[in-house]
């Protein structure tokens, strides 16, 4: 005997029904997300830093929007959310915004998610987010775990301005020539690194603003977290004793109020004795941020008196 279709509500409670959420084994339901694209954050590092919010919203959109789909599962699992995963990277993005704005426009729900913090920071939804509300459609913003925010608040460090810069460039050279432009930023500097580059960029930071007090913040929230808070030169000594496994967030002081600016002799004798075992732009990175004087200013010294050391004109 052929089974009677199931009537439309029942279906409809079984879809409700599977739009849930456990809690410490305690099912709770969830609501069907609202029409839109919902920009949910997510832990960075221990799971139980979820928003309730960001709970209900994962368990009641129609697909989950993910860079890894594999890291995302990890939180779904441990809260017993049954919601579709589909990859958005910036391998694939390209072709996946078209099928999310196709979605969208049929009504559809959709979470973006990073795999770990808020979508947006140092993640390829931006483009997304513009072709969005581009289209029309609702966009929403879940706040919640940002590894930004927690550097800052665990740095001891000033919070009442601060840049951040995300990835520094991975070659030495264009690293020092972005280190000497933050360097002159009046805020606090937040920026990423990782284990491979970690101990190089501390060198260069202290080569650069070693005055400074910075943390090094590695691992946030997550079993192994450290946080270690000093001068720029101290950490940068000790870096070779450096745990260079997990995530870092570093974190630098602005420069101080009461900066001096280095009179024209006392910039000539700095100048000198960086060009004694420096190249002339490593030189002068490091007197503009010592100096307070501008680049332009330090950089035509230093050829002038690297000619003094290497003879021509000055180049090298």
């Amino acid at each position: 005997m052929r089974a009677k279709p199931a009537p439309i509500n029942t279906l409809e409670a079984q879809d409700a029904a599977s739009r849930g959420f456990s809690i410490d084994a305690h099912r709770l339901a969830a609501p069907k997300a609202a029409p839109g694209l919902h920009l949910v954050a997510t832990p960075i590092g221990n799971l139980g830093d979820i928003t309730l919010r960001a709970l209900q919203t994962l368990a009641g959109v129609d697909v989950i929007a993910c860079e890894d789909t594999r890291i995302t599962r990890r939180l779904t699992e441990r809260y017993a959310i049954t919601a579709t995963l589909k990859q958005y990277h910036e391998h694939n993005a390209e072709a996946a915004r078209p099928k999310i704005l196709e979605a969208l426009g049929q009504g559809g729900s959709i979470a973006l998610v990073s795999d770990a913090g808020t979508p947006l920071v140092s993640d390829p939804g931006f483009k997304l987010v513009r072709e969005v509300c581009a289209a029309g459609h609702a966009v929403y913003a879940l706040p919640g775990p940002s590894s930004v925010l927690a550097a800052l608040s665990v740095a001891a460090l000033p919070t009442d301005r601060f840049f951040f810069e995300g990835f520094l460039p991975a070659k030495s050279a264009a690293r020092r020539a972005r280190l000497t432009e933050l360097a002159r930023i009046d805020a606090t500097l937040v920026m990423f690194e990782s284990g491979n580059r970690v101990q190089d960029t501390l060198t260069e930071l202290a080569e650069i603003m070693g005055t400074r007090e910075a943390a090094i913040c590695r691992e946030l929230t997550k079993l192994h977290e450290e946080i270690s808070r000093a001068k720029l030169a101290d950490l940068a000594r000790d870096a070779d004793a450096l745990e260079t496994r997990g995530e870092f967030v570093l974190v630098i002081a602005p420069p101080a109020d009461d900066a001096e600016v280095l009179t024209p002799d006392a910039l000539d004798d700095l100048l000198r004795e960086q060009l004694a075992t420096h190249s002339v732009k490593d030189a002068v990175a490091h007197a503009v941020a010592l100096s307070g004087r501008p680049r332009r200013e330090v950089y035509a010294r230093a050829l002038e008196l690297a000619k003094d050391f290497r003879g021509g004109d000055g180049e090298d």
